[in-house]
Formats: structure tokens, C-alpha cells, sequence
């Protein structure tokens, strides 16, 4: 049985401080997903639309205008059925990881729209997973290639299982303040890697990502929900000093990481 990390928030602090995430092997249902193509998706309908609806403020935290994506819906949808009419395993590598990501985070704009104003989208009850009774990441929202898939599937079964590469968690959106930035552009197999790093830079500088007070580290939880992605919480510290600046890199040099914490209020404007 798969944990991810609404489980975990729902459980209990001692189960949530001890239990981590290790990475997946892609189930045999999902196996047909891996990318062994050479071919590219068309993503400028997503772009245009995150371009139009999404917002940075002055400390650099992307925001959503969930009441303009509930105003052009038909817009989003068409791109998503776009995705589930794809064949992913046509797909180059690159090509097939920003298309799970756009995937992942075009439907959650959608389910997040649909039911705007929410407060959490932990509130919105589709189906929540083990431990957790709230959210939409168990129900089977989408169907690609004839598979019927819920978020939690692209999130672990294929993103986190076939890429194996930590900086997907900078590209995934959950909706929520202390996830990392929903880009204002969507991922394409060109700017993927460049995208994720800089989404990477921002969050870590970012005290969502990683606060330093007096000494102590306080972070997001992904990186205790999911530490043997980044290489164990050992590797934490050398993995935020890649991404950090100057001033920040001094203060987490210097300090000691004393918790994690995580916000689920609703990344609206």
C-alpha cells in the first residue's frame, strides 16, 4: 500500500514524523506509459492559458485567478482531452515529462475551478486516500490511452516511478500555499528541465520552501514526505545549497533542521 502526502497530513504527528516516502516501481497496469518515442505534444493552449491566469507577486509566489479559469473552462478542457487522446509512450523522454506534469496540474485547475471558492482543496471530497478521508486525489478523473487515472496515479505511478528524478516534485501543483509555484508557462520537452530548476530556485528561497529562524530550519513537508527522492533528509541540506542564494546558502549552511511544515490554504489570489 502506497502513502503519499495527503495520507500522511491526516494521520497522526508521530506516524507523520517517522513515515517517508521511497520511490516507486510503475505499476504493470502503467508500465506502457514509458516514453520510447521521439515525438512532441503541442502545449501553447496551456501556455496561453497559465500566461492569462496566473499571477507572481512581488515576493515571487505564483497565485491563481480560479474565478477567471471558471470563466473559460471550455478552453482548459478541450487542451486536457487534447492529453487523454495522446499516446504518452510515443513521447521522447523530456517530451513525456513535462506532458505528465502539464497533465497533473491542467486537472487540477479544472477540479480546483469547479468547485472555487474553496478555502483547501483538501475540502473537495472526490475521493482521498488512505488515512484521509477529503481531497480528489484517489477518484479516477482522467483516461489516457484507455487507462482510467486518478491524480495520485500520475503523481506516483508514473511521474515519481518512470522519471525517478526529484525535480518533478518543483513541477507538480497541488493547489496549495506551500507547494511549489504553479508556472505562469507550461512545460514542454525544450524548457522541462529549466522550468523545474527554476521553480526549484523560487521555493527554496522562499520561506515556504525552506525558513531559517535563529539557527533552525523549519521546511516544506515534501521533503520529509518524501526524503528518499532528494537522497535521504542527510542529502537535504546539499540539495537546498544548490538552489540557494548567497545570502540564503550562509543561513542554511549554518543551521539545523528542526521540522517540517506544510499549508494546504488554496494558492488563490
Amino acid at each position: 500500500m502506497n502513502l503519499n502526502r495527503r495520507n500522511l497530513i491526516a494521520g497522526s504527528s508521530s506516524l507523520a514524523a517517522v513515515v517517508v516516502l521511497k520511490p516507486l516501481g510503475a505499476s504493470a497496469a502503467l508500465t506502457g506509459f514509458r516514453p520510447e518515442g521521439q515525438s512532441g505534444m503541442d502545449h501553447s493552449a496551456l501556455d496561453a492559458f497559465l500566461k492569462a491566469y496566473v499571477k507572481s507577486d512581488a515576493h515571487g509566489y505564483n497565485r491563481v485567478d480560479y474565478r477567471g479559469v471558471k470563466s473559460n473552462l471550455a478552453v482548459l478542457r478541450a487542451y486536457l482531452a487534447s492529453l487523454e487522446a495522446a499516446n504518452p509512450a510515443s513521447l521522447s523522454r523530456n517530451e513525456a515529462h513535462a506532458f505528465w506534469i502539464n497533465l497533473y496540474n491542467a486537472k487540477t485547475l479544472e477540479v480546483v475551478a469547479e468547485a472555487f471558492p474553496v478555502t483547501s482543496i483538501k475540502k473537495i471530497n472526490l475521493g482521498g486516500s488512505f488515512l484521509f478521508g477529503s481531497g480528489p486525489w484517489k477518484a479516477k478523473l482522467l483516461t489516457v490511452s484507455g487507462i482510467e487515472l486518478s491524480l495520485d496515479d500520475v503523481e506516483h505511478e508514473i511521474v515519481r516511478a518512470i522519471f525517478n528524478d526529484p525535480m518533478s516534485h518543483y513541477g507538480l501543483n497541488c493547489a496549495s500555499y506551500s507547494c511549489p509555484n504553479l508556472a505562469a508557462s507550461a512545460y514542454t520537452g525544450a524548457n522541462v528541465d529549466v522550468l523545474l530548476r527554476h521553480n526549484a530556485v523560487a521555493y527554496i528561497n522562499h520561506p515556504r520552501g525552506v525558513k531559517v529562524d535563529k539557527g533552525r530550519i523549519t521546511a516544506s513537508k515534501i521533503y520529509s514526505w518524501y526524503a528518499s527522492d532528494f537522497g535521504g533528509k542527510a542529502k537535504l541540506k546539499d540539495h537546498w545549497l544548490s538552489f540557494a542564494g548567497p545570502q540564503k546558502a550562509a543561513e542554511i549552511e549554518s543551521a539545523s533542521i528542526s521540522g517540517y511544515d506544510y499549508d494546504w490554504n488554496i494558492n488563490a489570489i
